[in-house]
């Protein structure tokens, strides 16, 4: 996806994108490729590839959820920024808060954020299930995201507790979501959430398959979760 072609898809979703935005991606993709030599950020530094699949796949969640609002969003295991550095980009009054077990990838991070100019943007090294148990942290944001970290039944016990009441969680999948929510769909009723939504669609260009998946936040989280860090992924709810 050549930049234009990622600024007219954004278009005809309803994004547009000034020239400020377009140099923020650019500076954004370059920032990348740099520091990906020094440390594994990405598999893929291609401009055209990190354009669709990193920039551009970040972003259709703003095609299934209003971010035309101010809001709190807390992405967990954000690695390299997706989705939502891309996000505040596209969305500057966002409130962002990144939450990744990895001090070198927190230090990226806040290098980017300088570099791009990011206000409202925070960062904490920290693992999930604990960040989830801080009570500054817990049942605070509207919207909790999370983009190819765990399987939805893992991934729930560690983005429910985040989330405030009347708030959201949005895992963005790729193919298996159907799959992957009939057998979180225990965990996600356990931590207080109804599903509310999938949204499928495919990629541009390569055609494969994407899912958003979004759930409401409908009740407390029991205190016991998240549970000890590494707890969730050994032992899945179900």
């Amino acid at each position: 996806m050549t930049e234009q072609q990622f600024y007219e898809q954004l278009k005809a979703n309803g994004i547009t994108l000034s020239d400020t935005q377009l140099q923020q991606f650019s500076k954004y993709h370059e920032i990348l490729v740099e520091w990906n030599e020094k440390m594994n950020l990405t598999a893929i530094t291609d401009r055209e590839e990190v354009y669709l699949k990193h920039f551009y796949d970040s972003i259709t969640a703003a095609f299934y959820i209003d971010f035309s609002q101010p809001m709190s969003i807390c992405d967990v295991g954000a690695g390299a920024g997706f989705p939502s550095i891309p996000l505040k980009i596209c969305f500057p009054h966002l409130k962002v808060s990144i939450v990744d077990s990895l001090n070198k990838r927190i230090t990226f991070l806040n290098h980017l954020a300088d570099e791009l100019k990011l206000e409202n943007v925070h960062f904490f090294h920290d693992r999930a299930e604990t960040f989830g148990q801080n009570p500054q942290h817990r049942e605070q944001y509207d919207l909790v995201t999370a983009r190819a970290v765990a399987r939805l039944s893992v991934l729930s016990e560690l983005c429910m507790p985040l989330v405030k009441m009347g708030g959201r969680f949005a895992a963005m999948k790729g193919a298996g979501a159907a799959e992957e929510l009939s057998q979180g769909k225990k965990a996600i009723t356990m931590l207080g959430g109804k599903e509310t939504a999938v949204h499928s669609f495919t990629l541009p260009e390569e055609e494969s398959e994407r899912s958003v998946i979004v759930v409401e936040k409908a009740k407390s989280t029991p205190k016991k979760y998240p549970r000890k860090p590494g707890t969730p992924n050994k032992s899945p709810l179900s």
